[in-house]
């Protein structure tokens, strides 16, 4: 914590004071040709071809006070974006950053987040390009990321490849964001709080989306919305059918059944969304050590587990809220 920061809000400082403050804690990298301070930044593209996404962040709706630091906040949203550029089989080469808040919002709240934002960069191994800053309404704060990538020489790796005979495989944890948030709402943190700490600062194994690309990935994607809830998205795209094999899971399900009990345990795992594992489709064979097979692509379409038809889980920002 900074001496100066104490007591201070955003309204104390101008627009230039808070970069100030908060750009220097960002390294650059070699494909970074002109980095934060200029209109834009201007980056190296050495494959002809950028992957580009963005997520954001709302207080009151992506996280609590309550729950999660300002650190937290900026552990998060560089996780839930880099890997998405995972989930392609691509590298990610830059963030850009954009905050919107109420002038009102502590200074601190603001460092800390640079804190927790510089800290999930290092551990990409990625670079923050440049960014946004823009007040808001009373009690507003949001953050968002655009996240871009690079593909190293693979073909991208997109939701429609899955085909019939292919095995599914997740590289990563089930379930544990969804059980963390859980054990929030119950007022229960104590009971896990490797939990608790899976839901506020997810971990993604981002170096295993290019090494799936290049083991022969079909299909792959993030699970941000829960293992049944992006498995049907790969099914949908691929004209297919994923079937998720219970007894594999069943390993996922007693970790968690402890802290929650069997029949929540295994909701966190086919729907808990949060948990930015990387779930993929490989020709039988091919799939690459660090990953674990969890059903295969069968022909009809839509998700099974032991053939019997799953659908729900995870986030809809205008529909029914579950995590």
């Amino acid at each position: 914590m900074t001496d100066d920061s104490t007591g201070r809000t955003l309204a104390d400082l101008d627009e230039e004071g808070l970069l100030a403050q908060t750009l220097p804690r960002f390294a650059t990298g070699d494909d970074v040709l002109v980095g934060p301070g200029d209109d834009a930044a201007l980056l190296r593209v050495r494959t002809g071809a950028a992957i580009a996404t963005t997520d954001t962040m709302v207080l009151g709706r992506d996280w609590l006070d309550e729950w999660s630091s300002a650190t937290d906040v900026g552990h998060k949203i560089v996780v839930q974006n880099v890997a998405d550029v995972a989930a392609m089989g691509g590298r990610c080469t830059g963030l850009l950053v954009t905050l919107i808040a109420d002038p009102a919002t502590p200074l601190q709240w603001v460092l800390d987040f640079n804190a927790g934002l510089a800290e999930a960069v290092d551990a990409a191994k990625t670079v923050v390009l440049g960014g946004d800053l823009s007040s808001a309404p009373v009690g507003v704060r949001a953050v968002s990321v655009t996240a871009l990538g690079e593909l190293d020489g693979v073909a991208p790796v997109l939701r429609s490849g899955a085909r019939v005979g292919d095995v599914v495989a997740v590289c990563g944890t089930l379930g544990h964001a969804a059980a963390g948030l859980l054990l929030l709402q119950q007022d229960s943190a104590a009971a896990a709080p490797d939990l608790v700490a899976a839901q506020r600062r997810p971990h993604s194994p981002y170096e295993q989306g290019p090494l799936a690309a290049r083991a022969g990935a079909t299909s792959m994607i993030d699970i941000s919305d829960g293992l049944v809830r992006d498995a049907g998205r790969i099914a949908r795209s691929s004209g297919a059918r994923v079937d998720l094999d219970i007894d594999t899971l069943q390993p996922d399900i007693d970790l968690l059944a402890p802290a929650l009990g069997a029949e929540a345990a295994q909701r966190c795992v086919l729907t808990g969304g949060e948990e930015h594992s990387l779930l993929a489709t490989f020709p039988p064979g091919a799939v690459p050590n660090g990953w674990r097979q969890v059903g295969r692509v069968l022909r009809g379409d839509g998700v099974t587990v032991a053939k019997v038809p799953q659908t729900g889980g995870g986030w809809d920002h205008f529909g029914t809220h579950f995590r």
